[in-house]
């Protein structure tokens, strides 16, 4: 029934009989009623609590912008995500050129939303609606938040609450936050100065004052010097990977951004709460005969938890939900996947038991003490922390719950596992019950000094790690493949690093598929690194392949095995005198 979804049109809203919405949310995703969909937890987070809410999916931005109008003025605020992505890593390859499909849009189609989405749908609305209180949040937002390198324009761009209009911005895991929003907007129209995990402006030249403020370089010294850039970030992920946060600001023109501290890390039972919300874990109707290619990747699948502790310098997730992991209950747990198997053209198969990281299930310090103390980007890099639990009951106990329901034929684990975190016992019980045959790790590089800045385990134990899998398959009577992902083009990496990266994983008997050029992403360490060419940790300089031919020169290292590639493979050995690399790696066996 229509009445099911969140409303998105005037007619389903008289179908409930409303006279009136709270909130109006645009989403640059198509809506799919699905705890893994943005759009979907905000607007059933604050129809939890009393308040009517309308999702408007993938507005149409272009001529009288009657998408943006069609529901009237909301009776508290209008809300912004551009969706499960940042608008242009949906958009755009490595690059920089057009993506001919969009995962979140059905049938894949592309050029649904526009480019720099929060911002062009903020502009709209605040030029048909400038009194109505405005916020955004959402991935993109979220990574935005302060002063930061866009790849795509090749430039620093200022928080963007500037070039949004935006009054407020909610950063991270938005279901406490909109909540603590919405009550006051229930007040007040003034803009709230005083929620965690918000960001605003100040319409001043002068940094706060206040205690425990850390004002960073403005954003007019960081054009100025990459060096304020650098030095910027190291304080922003210090700051986001404490528990006891400091606020933020940094002047940029005539206004001051502030940003608040974050909410503590969910508890299990505040997480369960979000999930066990009444979605119906389908697209909406008006989809019908459409696919949505993200929905039939995730539809059968679990996420028992959020927040990844791994730190991994090109990856966005611990900015965006935390180092600190929040696991949802066993009962939770089952209670979902009781209903997966009601759905339509469920087969017995869920395609993943998992999270951020799938082996960081209910792992958290041993002394909370210790871990209110520390600012530590990675638990487990550049060694495991003695005071993590690192503990797989829990986690092998879902497992074999699960493995014992009648409707569940089998269940795999399809997210990353995290192979410098895994106990024999752990790693023996996914390889024989919960691989589809592939299993997904990440060792991203072999050289040393790039796995340093990458923040990721020396090769050597993804080798010892490989050695052990097969050993399992054979053991076990089984044929599956060990499936892992590399990176071209990190800060750090030279061509000779590709060069050694192609030989030693030839060596190991691989044609790599999983791999991808280096795509700098606003707020990661990688991307700071990328744009500054300075390491924000020890502020020395650091080697970038900046260009398009330097990208493509390295990448073409993954595809040694095809003759195409051996003739430039061959002439780039050459002319940076390593002959005898190009020899060993186009060298029959």
């Amino acid at each position: 029934m229509l009445t099911d979804f969140l409303p998105t049109t005037k007619k389903e809203i008289e179908l409930r009989g409303w006279d009136y919405i709270d909130v109006i949310l645009f989403s640059g995703d198509a809506y799919v009623d699905h705890p893994s969909f943005g759009a979907a937890v905000i607007g059933r987070t604050l129809e939890s609590v009393g308040l009517r809410v309308a999702i408007v999916p993938q507005p149409d931005w272009h001529g009288d912008h009657r998408d943006f109008l069609k529901l009237g003025t909301p009776r508290l605020f209008f809300a912004i995500s551009a969706g499960s992505m940042d608008s242009m890593v949906n958009h755009y390859t490595a690059n920089r050129r057009r993506r001919s499909d969009d995962a979140y849009t059905p049938d894949g189609r592309a050029g649904m939303r526009p480019d720099y989405c929060t911002i062009t749908y903020a502009r709209i609305i605040k030029q048909h609606f400038p009194d109505v209180p405005l916020v955004i949040g959402g991935i993109e937002a979220s990574m935005r938040r302060l002063a930061h390198y866009d790849y795509w324009s090749d430039r620093l761009m200022p928080s963007i609450l500037v070039d949004s209009g935006a009054d407020l911005l909610i950063y991270g895991m938005g279901e406490k936050p909109v909540k603590a929003v919405a009550g006051h907007y229930a007040r007040t129209k003034a803009v709230p100065t005083n929620i965690p995990q918000t960001a605003f402006l100040l319409n001043s030249q002068k940094p706060l004052t206040v205690d425990n403020t850390i004002v960073l370089h403005s954003y007019e010294q960081c054009l100025r010097d990459k060096r304020c850039q650098a030095e910027n970030f190291r304080y922003i992920e210090e700051q986001s990977n404490s528990l006891h946060s400091h606020t933020l600001c940094q002047l940029t023109g005539s206004s001051c951004v502030v940003v608040l501290p974050p909410y503590p890390p969910m508890t299990t039972e505040e997480i369960d709460a979000s999930f066990d919300l009444p979605y119906t874990r389908l697209p909406h109707p008006k989809y019908k005969g459409k696919t949505i290619p993200a929905y039939d990747m995730i539809r059968f699948s679990v996420c028992m938890h959020r927040g990844c502790f791994g730190g991994c310098a090109f990856c966005t997730i611990s900015a965006h939900q935390g180092k600190h992991v929040s696991s949802r209950s066993k009962n939770s747990i089952m209670q979902e996947i009781e209903k997966i198997s009601q759905l339509p053209d469920f087969k017995g198969y869920l395609s993943d038991l998992g999270g951020p990281s799938a082996n960081m299930y209910m792992m958290n310090g041993k002394d909370q003490s210790l871990c209110e103390r520390c600012h530590r980007p990675s638990c487990i890099q550049p060694s495991v922390c003695k005071n993590l639990n690192a503990d797989f009951a829990p986690l092998l106990d879902i497992y074999r719950s699960v493995d014992r329901l009648p409707y569940i034929k089998k269940a795999f684990v399809g997210s990353g596992i995290r192979y410098d975190l895994v106990s024999e016992e752990y790693i023996r019980e996914v390889i024989k019950r919960h691989v589809s045959g592939r299993l997904k790790v990440a060792p991203e590089h072999t050289e040393a000094s790039v796995l340093r800045l990458m923040r990721k385990p020396d090769f050597e134990l993804f080798e010892r790690f490989n050695n052990f899998f097969e050993q399992v398959n054979r053991e076990e009577g089984l044929n599956q493949q060990l499936i892992p992902y590399f990176i071209s083009s990190h800060p750090g990496c030279t061509m000779e690093d590709m060069a050694q990266l192609a030989l030693k994983t030839k060596r190991m008997n691989f044609h790599l598929e999983q791999v991808q050029d280096f795509t700098p992403t606003p707020m990661t360490l990688a991307t700071e690194m990328y744009y500054t060419g300075i390491n924000p940790y020890t502020m020395k300089p650091v080697f970038v392949a900046r260009s398009k031919e330097q990208k493509l020169e390295q990448r073409q290292f993954f595809f040694w095995y095809k003759k195409e590639y051996a003739a430039a493979i061959r002439n780039s050995l050459k002319r940076i005198h390593r002959d005898d690399l190009a020899q060993k790696l186009l060298a029959k066996k």
